[in-house]
């Protein structure tokens, strides 16, 4: 008999790259929808997926969707809530395969996770405080800074009008154009045609064609005899400073630090983010206004807390996450550990460390971690490997630890850390790592996986440096000394920045979150500056001498995105120069280009708080 080959493949091709396109609509699900229109999609998928075999996902399934519309629609009462409760109980036990059975577990995920929004669809017949949709970018930017305006400007080749937009928000372009995480990125609407706009590319193309301290910032408000001391000269301190002596008002920064910058400057690679481009940003926040600097002065020793509270008419505590962590276990005191944080410090303030011919072990994912190893790399190390229990623990960026793996680090993971080993010759330092290896298990609530010990034997790996990227911490014990309450290591502040039982003291950033982003500590600044505006009487409003350009309607052409190109590693490696390409204007241009406007176009909010589907 004559066998032939079945014809199925073209069409599964076919259908392969439409649903790679139909992917980026759900990673581009704009901020501000209802979540209940969401899982409806999600349920309405899985209803098409059914092979129609077993009644429970055939049926169960779109009985399911035929009450969740009726939620929706607001037609509903406890009694469906409870029905679709019970029949996504039943289907999961008894459906034959995992469609019904995912189906229905993400419809019960989504009673537990939205029961808010249930009971106002039910009671309400609408949606919780008047869903509406919001533009993308400005949304998920922490500072809310009015990105498609800056884009736009910057398409018509105003940078300076572009620099001075992401100011009215955001005193840091310099700095955010090198090193932002841009979550602005993460759900930009061009997604659904092919990638997101590159936001801070952009950005930075505005600030190289400009230094920011060329940019004239916005006149100052009449000084109004007011004085803010501002503990901390970091992105979250100075942005504090900033604003508020834009208002009037008088900003004392109070540093530790020989220069101010806080983490920017200390915490921060040259490689990454060259000091003299940051001089740019923080020479132009002190031109904005009155705002006097002490250096070399750290509150708790040179001044009390208590002192500043009785001198000023607020206080503003942006401290940053400064100190790294060390592991509670034997030897970790040895000479050759040493926190990532406290190594990049080292680093930064130009203390001497030779890594020439080291073996350097890494443990720890973050992006903290990913600059300590390209550090260590630029210090001659001989290798560099970092390792981690699980790949859930690489949190840094994709790009950072791509750049890494180009520039020669190794990474391992599932391997759980055990004990470390003394130098018999020279107890004073440790002479190898031991580790368990691990196997992957179940995954927990939060999505991420769980890991158990392997029956493999422990695994040894001997190392001449070790740094340790578990976490960093702020220095708070003296303010917790001197009333202010802290939990953990951590103040607590309300979301208004304020501090409860500490009249006139204001807090945000890392000290308040725990270690965060730039931009993190950046909003945290700008929400403290106006709160304790409003605390001292006043009700300032800082206007936007710059006006976005009128939009113009998107052909949404799929255009492919301009990346910002790093150095060869071979070179780059090799010393601490930047290590980023410029783009160039015909990239920038096109890039600028693509944006949708979604400040005008596709964004509103929904008509009397009813879900629009």
């Amino acid at each position: 008999m004559v066998r032939k080959l079945a014809k199925r493949g073209n069409m599964t091709e076919r259908m392969d790259i439409a649903l790679n396109k139909f992917k980026s609509r759900m990673t581009s699900y704009p901020p501000g929808m209802c979540p209940l229109v969401m899982y409806r999609s999600i349920l309405q998928m899985s209803m098409n997926q059914s092979c129609g075999k077993c009644v429970p996902c055939r049926d169960g399934l779109v009985e399911a969707e035929r009450m969740l519309r009726d939620i929706l629609n607001g037609d509903a009462t406890e009694e469906t809530l409870t029905k679709l409760e019970e029949l996504c109980k039943m289907i999961s036990e008894s459906a034959d395969c995992a469609v019904g059975v995912v189906a229905a577990n993400t419809v019960l995920d989504s009673i537990r996770e939205f029961a808010d929004e249930y009971e106002s669809h039910i009671k309400n017949r609408r949606c919780v405080e008047q869903v509406v949709q919001t533009v993308p970018c400005m949304t998920l930017c922490p500072a809310h800074v009015d990105v498609p305006g800056y884009v736009a400007l910057i398409k018509n080749k105003d940078y300076a009008g572009a620099i001075n937009m992401i100011r009215d928000r955001n005193p840091f372009p310099t700095a955010c154009a090198m090193v932002c995480e841009h979550p602005c990125e993460k759900k930009c609407r061009r997604s659904i045609i092919d990638q997101p706009i590159n936001i801070r590319g952009l950005k930075k193309y505005a600030v190289d064609q400009i230094p920011a301290d060329q940019v004239k910032t916005p006149p100052a408000n009449v000084k109004t005899g007011k004085e803010i001391a501002i503990v901390g000269g970091g992105p979250s301190g100075l942005t504090a400073a900033y604003f508020l002596a834009l208002m009037g008002h008088k900003s004392v920064v109070f540093d530790e630090h020989e220069k101010l910058g806080g983490m920017l400057r200390y915490g921060i690679p040259e490689y990454r983010l060259p000091k003299a481009r940051l001089d740019e940003d923080i020479n132009a926040i002190l031109q904005a206004g009155d705002i006097e600097v002490h250096t070399n002065t750290k509150v708790g020793r040179d001044v009390s807390v208590d002192e500043l509270r009785e001198k000023y008419d607020a206080v503003y505590l942006g401290l940053g996450a400064q100190l790294g962590n060390r592991m509670p276990v034997e030897n970790v005191n040895c000479k050759n550990v040493i926190p990532a944080a406290d190594f990049l410090q080292k680093v930064a303030r130009g203390e001497e460390i030779d890594l020439t011919d080291k073996r350097v072990v890494l443990i720890g994912g973050g992006n903290v971690a990913m600059d300590a190893a390209r550090t260590a790399v630029r210090l001659n190390a001989k290798t560099v490997h970092i390792f981690t229990r699980k790949r859930d623990d690489y949190t840094a960026l994709e790009s950072e630890i791509e750049s890494a793996m180009q520039e020669g680090v190794r990474f391992r993971t599932l391997l759980s850390f055990l004990y470390l080993e003394e130098n018999k010759e020279d107890p004073d330092y440790i002479s190898a790592v031991w580790l368990q290896p691990e196997i992957v298990g179940e995954f927990d609530e939060f999505g991420l996986v769980k890991t158990e010990h392997s029956s493999a034997y422990p695994y040894r790996f001997v190392c001449d440096y070790l740094i340790l990227g578990v976490g960093q911490r702020c220095d708070v014990a003296d303010f917790e000394a001197a009333g202010i309450p802290v939990n953990r290591g951590r103040i607590l502040a309300d979301e208004s920045c304020a501090i409860e039982g500490a009249e006139g003291v204001f807090s945000g950033g890392d000290c308040v979150t725990g270690p965060s982003t730039a931009i993190n500590a950046i909003a945290a600044g700008q929400v403290a500056a106006h709160n304790i505006d409003e605390y001292l009487g006043y009700h300032h409003k800082i206007v936007c001498e710059v006006e976005a350009p009128p939009s113009h309607p998107n052909r949404c052409i799929p255009t492919g995105r301009a990346e910002i190109e790093e150095r060869d590693s071979f070179e780059r490696k090799s010393d601490f120069k930047h290590v980023e390409v410029p783009m160039t204007p015909e990239e920038a241009e096109r890039e600028a280009g693509r944006c949708l406007r979604c400040d005008h176009f596709g964004c509103g909010s929904m008509e009397g708080g009813r879900c629009a589907w």
